[in-house]
């Protein structure tokens, strides 16, 4: 290496995997500009590659419609078990409360009867 050169190191990314720099090697002349960092090279996307992207793409759109449309289908079925529950309820509290009427209505036939008696 040349003894009149001036290393200047410059981080380029930091990632958990390890940390890459870029080192710059400049003369110590003033009228040198300094060599700005490597741009960074994309690779050409191939239009097979598009096409794989799109696919997936795809996939994912209906992978999470079907997710959906799932979550709505176990959402409508127990509303239907819940609606169905209140009916036998209330049919169950209607059937009730017709029965505890009629023993009412029984029992104070009786007591009359009873009380005509004596």
């Amino acid at each position: 290496m040349c003894n009149s050169c001036y290393i200047q190191v410059k981080v380029i990314n930091k990632r958990a995997s390890g940390q890459a720099f870029e080192v710059i090697l400049t003369p110590t002349s003033p009228d040198v500009k300094d060599f700005p960092m490597s741009p960074l090279r994309k690779k050409e996307t191939s239009l097979d590659e598009i096409q794989k992207k799109l696919e997936a793409a795809e996939e994912r759109r209906k992978s999470q419609q079907a997710e959906v449309l799932k979550n709505l289908a176990e959402k409508r079925e127990h509303e239907k078990e819940v609606i169905q529950k209140a009916i036998e309820e209330s049919c169950n509290f209607s059937k009730m409360a017709q029965e505890n009427s009629t023993k009412r209505w029984r029992q104070t036939k009786r007591t009359a009867a009873h009380k005509w008696q004596l």
